[in-house]
């Protein structure tokens, strides 16, 4: 259910229901995929797991401006700074959390918000550590579903990453008409190293901070030209079980007191 869609004197009725915060961003996506890639792709993960659990969760409205300033050699691209990022969501945390609301998932689908998401909660979470009942929970759901991606036949890429063929293939499925398979190609900077793989979230054993222009020269990585409808779906499918099942588990936490 939509938490905007509740009337104020309902709101007592939430405080042990999960609810979901999502974080996207408007952003260059290579040269075949539109800037709102990450909203489009978290709003029908969000809307296909609004329509499994049904009233076991409550669904905030997607917040469409990321922390994406790494993006900004490529027009078209919409960021407010971490810093600002941090701030906002700390201050939308302590909304809810002053609503009464116990667990609050931040489900977010750009690699740039992880930081300050997490920073965000961080914060939050001192501010609060007294309340043992409250939880704060910050998931990715491209690392949420990662086993699940991994184990996806026909994929030449196991894992997601920017603008490849699986955020392509994803679009391609939900609005084929935003999607110019033409125009799809990575264009990564090649870098040998032992440590750092600039193309591959999960292959690097290093953090290493790089704007987007230093890795590749058409905004996108990997092979989009590989995408297509059926990956999509398969992806979708795995993300929103995913996200349900993370929903159904936090609802269920309790809290830890050690007397």
């Amino acid at each position: 259910m939509h938490y905007g869609e509740r009337r104020w004197v309902e709101m007592g009725d939430l405080a042990d229901k999960v609810v979901v915060l999502p974080l996207g961003s408007m952003e260059q996506h290579g040269h075949h995929l539109p800037l709102l890639t990450d909203s489009l792709i978290c709003g029908e993960i969000i809307r296909r797991a609004a329509e499994e659990l049904g009233d076991e969760a409550h669904f905030l409205p997607l917040i469409w401006v990321g922390a994406s300033e790494h993006h900004t050699r490529f027009r078209g691209t919409v960021t407010v700074s971490q810093d600002t990022y941090t701030r906002m969501l700390d201050e939308i945390l302590e909304s809810l959390i002053n609503n009464g609301l116990k667990r609050i998932l931040l489900l977010n689908a750009h690699g740039g918000n992880a930081l300050p998401g997490q920073a965000a909660l961080y914060k939050a979470q001192m501010r609060h550590r007294d309340e043992r009942d409250l939880w704060l929970v910050f998931a990715t759901w491209f690392s949420l579903a990662a086993p699940q991606i991994a184990a996806i036949p026909g994929l030449e890429q196991d894992h997601i990453t920017h603008a490849s063929e699986l955020e392509t293939s994803m679009i391609l499925r939900l609005r084929p008409e935003l999607v110019d398979l033409d125009a799809a190609k990575g264009a990564i900077v090649p870098f040998e190293s032992a440590f750092y793989c600039p193309d591959s979230r999960g292959g690097s054993r290093v953090s290493v901070a790089r704007p987007i222009e230093h890795v590749s020269v058409t905004g996108a990585y990997g092979h989009p030209e590989l995408a297509t409808v059926e990956k999509g779906e398969a992806l979708f499918a795995a993300a929103t079980a995913e996200v349900v099942a993370c929903v159904r588990e936090i609802a269920q936490w309790e809290a830890f007191d050690p007397q």
